[in-house]
């Protein structure tokens, strides 16, 4: 009987309140990639999170969380206010059926960009209320494969950092226990780009995993030439070097070279992403579950992938990517970032080029108190007893 009410209690329960804030957090240090060098973005100076709690009426909470850079986090929290107070009311078991509810509320607007990354701070917060409740890390939730990911730093390796610095970030990572080293690329000056690569490749030998990012700022001509160059380095894979957009020329250089070709990160639908893997044309993939509209859509995407033996390495936000990687059932990468862990109070272990998937379940998450002095914009939908 004890169990049985249990069971009834959780299946009847609904969403009663939902806390929205507008965070914004701002970086140590200024970063620019090849946008800003090509004149299309300004440096980046801080990260917009949208941070969602939700909270039932047995007790039950989650708390998920999506992000821009430079520009659309007023646009996510003003379209996130507007489709939350479908949620009330709602059996928080139903998560494909919830996102599908939010995603037609916003329909007139579309179901990609501001839309569904504005849906991803709410659907996260259900997978990591879903996860808690079963007493499980959303990694052991989703069916884990691993308990810890490779993982590599990218944070150390931005355009407007010398080699000397870069050289440094990465002895420093490689100290922590980071395995591997992304750097950026896309100079206009393409030798000195290659320079930096052969510089940064002898400083950490021929076996650490090496990674460069072009950041979409080549052409097909240039990014095969590039590439036919950046051969000599043993890379791990070239990320973005065409435009995020250009599937033929992705497809092309490709299977023209012998790196792997990874892009992903800043499509912003499951259907964007699909059309890459439904062509062949990438080696890697690398969306992001915040972007695509949450874990809903990413993990739509990842089966797609596994189907077709792609290796996986999600952009940015190794708090939620660690569990979907750890999940994941081919060969897959974790990046590593510390921009976020202010917003936290949990750290993530890293470990022997590993990081550890966190055995607190959901996502094993715990919001800082500082995050109130970063807050811009907070609204309550629904209510608390």
């Amino acid at each position: 009987m004890v169990t049985n009410s249990s069971h009834a209690c959780v299946e009847n329960d609904r969403i009663r309140w939902i806390k929205l804030s507008s965070v914004n957090i701002p970086l140590k240090t200024a970063v620019s990639d090849a946008k800003v060098l090509a004149g299309r973005q300004p440096a980046l100076k801080d990260v917009a999170l949208l941070f969602a709690e939700i909270e039932t009426v047995n007790g039950h909470s989650g708390l998920g969380f999506t992000y821009a850079l430079r520009t659309g986090g007023p646009a996510q929290y003003a379209h996130a206010q507007e489709i939350a107070p479908g949620l009330i009311g709602e059996d928080p078991n139903d998560i494909a059926k919830l996102w599908g509810k939010m995603v037609w509320a916003g329909a007139s607007v579309g179901r990609s960009g501001v839309a569904t990354q504005a849906i991803a701070a709410l659907d996260t917060a259900l997978w990591d209320m879903k996860a808690k409740r079963a007493g499980l890390s959303l990694a052991k939730l989703l069916g884990a494969h691993r308990d810890s990911v490779r993982c590599y730093n990218t944070s150390g390796g931005y355009l407007q950092a010398s080699v000397e610095e870069i050289l440094e970030k990465s002895t420093e990572s490689r100290e922590r226990g980071i395995g591997g080293i992304k750097m950026k690329v896309g100079h206009p000056n393409r030798a000195l780009d290659l320079q930096r690569v052969e510089a940064v490749r002898k400083h950490l030998g021929d076996h650490v995993p090496l990674m460069v990012d072009v950041n979409q700022q080549w052409d097909r001509t240039t990014a095969l030439r590039m590439g036919r160059a950046l051969e000599q380095f043993n890379l791990e894979w070239i990320e973005e070097p065409l435009d995020a957009y250009d599937v033929d020329g992705h497809a092309a250089l490709s299977a023209a070279l012998d790196t792997p070709v990874g892009t992903g990160e800043m499509l912003t639908s499951e259907r964007e992403v699909a059309e890459y893997i439904k062509r062949g044309a990438i080696d890697l993939v690398m969306h992001d579950a915040p972007r695509v509209g949450g874990i809903t859509p990413f993990l739509k995407v990842a089966a797609m992938a596994e189907s077709h033996g792609l290796m996986m390495a999600p952009h940015f936000v190794m708090e939620i990517h660690l569990h979907l990687a750890a999940a994941y059932p081919h060969q897959a990468w974790v990046e590593h970032f510390e921009w976020l862990e202010p917003a936290f109070n949990e750290r993530l272990e890293i470990r022997d080029g590993h990081m550890i998937v966190p055995s607190r379940s959901g996502l094993g998450l715990t919001l800082h108190e500082q995050i109130a002095s970063w807050t811009v914009a907070k609204i309550e939908i629904g209510k608390r007893p």
